[in-house]
């Protein structure tokens, strides 16, 4: 199944986001206040997001291979983790790239990008884990514990600002209205999707490794 949907989601990827790079980096107009420097949101933003859909399926995934004992589930999590802390990666260098010109400072211990980067110690933190075991199923256990009790730090990303009083503005996207005109908007949907899509198609390659990996032994291993 990843191998049969890996070539699409590759097509999605390329498609949306080139679309995307060509509104944001071209089409979109300058902001009245950052000029052209706005336009890192169009990597950060998606990279922010990503960070944290990325350890919530982490998260989910751990819960049902714990629960039920589904050797997938815990492959789905182990795939994940070094995409996840990948795009964490990302969003803390392109925050703190945006921060210098905004705040005056590349780094400032502020809620959001305090809990974003303890995010991304929980990525480590989840990779070295599941390998300080010899034996596999015992590490993928505690990793999953760690994954589940970690997304407890999602909702205090999301909701720093509104919590803290901190640098970082407010939410880019609102259900009850944004406050970005049209033309900086689709873009940075696009590229939102764009970077799903991306998430999904390395997940499918790292997935397909990981299972051959862990089943290296098995029969239907060695026909293929």
């Amino acid at each position: 199944m990843a191998g049969r949907a890996t070539p699409w989601l590759i097509g999605l990827t390329l498609v949306l986001m080139a679309a995307g790079l060509v509104g944001g980096l071209w089409l979109a107009p300058p902001d009245y206040q950052m000029g052209d420097g706005f336009r890192i949101i169009y990597i950060h933003v998606p990279s922010a997001l990503l960070s944290m859909v990325v350890f919530a399926v982490m998260a989910v995934a751990s819960a049902v291979g714990l629960i039920w004992r589904i050797r997938m589930a815990h492959a789905v999590t182990a795939a994940a983790a070094p995409i996840g802390a990948a795009f964490t990666f990302i969003a803390l260098v392109t925050g703190a790239l945006w921060g210098k010109p905004m705040w005056g400072t590349y780094w400032v211990w502020d809620a959001r990008l305090t809990s974003e980067l303890i995010l991304l110690f929980l990525y480590f933190g989840y990779l070295a884990l599941v390998h300080a075991f010899p034996d596999r199923r015992t590490g993928d256990q505690a990793g999953a514990i760690l994954a589940i009790v970690g997304a407890v730090d999602l909702p205090i990303i999301h909701f720093s600002v509104q919590w803290w009083t901190t640098l970082h503005q407010g939410a880019t996207l609102k259900l009850s209205g944004t406050p970005m005109p049209v033309s900086m908007l689709w873009p940075l949907l696009v590229m939102m999707l764009a970077f799903l899509c991306y998430f999904a198609w390395l997940l499918m390659v790292r997935l397909r490794a990981e299972i051959l990996r862990r089943e290296y032994r098995a029969r239907w291993v060695e026909k293929i």
